[in-house]
């Protein structure tokens, strides 16, 4: 997918309306008080006029939500209508659990007046908090009123808990000689670690695509993007991840690979690349984006494991954040990495918009300015360039600093 990686590749050009964008689907958000005190949205339903081929991923955390035990179950024949989603409770490890999820789907269900298997629940928040379906029997008629194309927004501050801004993308592509329209909307903040990370994300696509390809395509997307990010090594016990196709674009369905498949794949990638991206830049207490390049690695698996290794080391994190360029917490990274290489074959960059600093050389240091390194790292965007130089195999992983705030969120998380 390396023709794919940029922001506009080909025909694939970004657009408004986030999980609007497609023909056929509508959202709302409202703030249902599930959190005491908030003041935001916590509550989003999304919605199509048809029944959807949908697939889904999950958290790879033995401790799962309820939300996903019912959501899973719902979605055994790889179709859906509607999603039901809120913030402020996780609905995890509560005894009550199914009993809210299934409520919450009856509900919505009921409102809409659809099949109740054709709805997904989706729940994000804090652990084992007690939980009530007061708040949905109260508002998911409010929610179903408002149902619009240009709800996208609602929706997607209604899906936030620690973030600081809304992550929404959209595209358009051609299918067929039909334009087609794909679009998403994420949460996630804190929590974050590759296994999925962290986050519920919720794609939507009027371009016609079976379950079974829908499933591979996000499967394969997903590797490469909200796979290789990590924000403080923690996976969450609630991350959900949706693609949901209305087919109204008109393109004959796509149900092997081939270039119509591969073309869809581009623009999932597209959609789902630039949400991984902000959810890594606005990582909890984050000043800085972080993006490390592992290449010329003997395979994918180790530049992956590389990658991932240095995003996730708290002490690089830091060092990023007071723009140190201490190189050697690089290596350190990588030496205890499942990577496989030969250290006296390694070269470190250290870059930015405003210039690429090399700072180690063959394993050893490299004679280089602290001062240009200084500036380069102090901007808000970083890159690590890693050269193992032993193969032709790439991989792109992504993260942010680690600052003094990132303790304080958490610290009062439940307050």
């Amino acid at each position: 997918m390396n023709n794919c990686m940029e922001k506009n590749s080909g025909n694939i050009k970004f657009i408004d309306g986030g999980v609007c964008a497609a023909k056929g689907f509508k959202a709302a958000g409202i703030n249902a008080h599930i959190k005491a005190n908030s003041q935001k949205n916590d509550m989003a339903v999304v919605y199509c006029d048809k029944i959807c081929n949908a697939a889904a991923l999950y958290t790879q955390n033995k401790v799962k939500g309820a939300p996903i035990t019912v959501t899973r179950e719902h979605l055994k024949d790889g179709r859906a209508q509607a999603v039901i989603v809120n913030s402020g409770n996780a609905n995890t490890c509560n005894a009550n659990g199914i009993e809210i999820a299934e409520g919450a789907c009856i509900l919505t269900a009921k409102a809409l007046n659809i099949n109740v298997n054709d709805v997904i629940v989706a729940s994000t928040g804090v652990i084992g908090q007690p939980m009530s379906l007061e708040p949905f029997e109260k508002c998911i008629p409010m929610l179903v009123q408002k149902l619009s194309e240009d709800g996208y927004n609602d929706a997607c501050t209604a899906i936030m808990t620690t973030d600081t801004r809304q992550k929404q993308f959209a595209v358009k592509f051609e299918l067929d000689g039909k334009t087609c329209r794909l679009g998403g909307m994420s949460k996630g903040s804190g929590m974050i670690n590759p296994n999925m990370a962290t986050m519920l994300a919720f794609i939507t696509t009027d371009a016609a695509v079976s379950p079974e390809m829908l499933y591979c395509a996000l499967k394969q997307v997903n590797a490469v993007t909200y796979d290789m990010v990590s924000v403080d090594g923690d996976t969450s016990t609630n991350d959900t991840l949706v693609i949901m196709s209305s087919g109204y674009a008109g393109n004959d369905e796509i149900t092997e690979v081939g270039e119509d498949y591969d073309k869809f794949v581009c623009a999932l990638n597209a959609v789902m690349l630039n949400l991984a991206k902000e959810t890594a830049r606005d990582g909890e207490g984050a000043s800085k984006l972080i993006e490390c390049e592992v290449k010329n690695a003997h395979d994918k698996e180790t530049a992956k494991a590389a990658a991932l290794s240095v995003i996730n080391s708290p002490l690089l994190k830091a060092a990023v954040s007071a723009a140190d360029a201490n190189w050697g917490r690089v290596m350190c990274a990588l030496g205890y990495s499942k990577a496989d290489f030969d250290v006296n074959k390694i070269s470190v960059d250290f870059a930015s918009r405003i210039g690429c600093v090399r700072v180690c050389e063959k394993g050893v240091g490299f004679d280089f300015s602290e001062e240009e390194a200084y500036k380069i790292l102090s901007e808000d965007e970083v890159r690590i360039i890693i050269d193992l130089d032993e193969g032709g195999e790439s991989a792109v992983a992504w993260g942010c600093d680690l600052t003094y705030d990132y303790v304080k969120i958490n610290a009062e998380y439940r307050s």
